[in-house]
């Protein structure tokens, strides 16, 4: 089904829990961050903008809608 045909669209960007790679501490992060997003315990990158959606480098915990 084309997405023009679809009476009310759902939006294709989301928030995201991710848990950091290398302390566990967890953070909620936008899926087209504009910005670096960096853990708040440790300083490692989460997210790195890319242009449209963000490169999340964490593991994606789940979708929060």
């Amino acid at each position: 089904m084309r997405r023009e045909h679809v009476l009310i669209p759902l939006p294709r960007s989301a928030f995201l829990l991710v848990k950091c790679p290398s302390c566990g501490a967890e953070r909620v992060v936008f899926s087209h961050s504009k910005v670096v997003v960096k853990c708040p315990s440790c300083g490692a990158e989460l997210a790195r903008p890319t242009g449209g959606k963000a490169k999340i480098l964490g593991e994606i915990i789940r979708r929060l809608d």
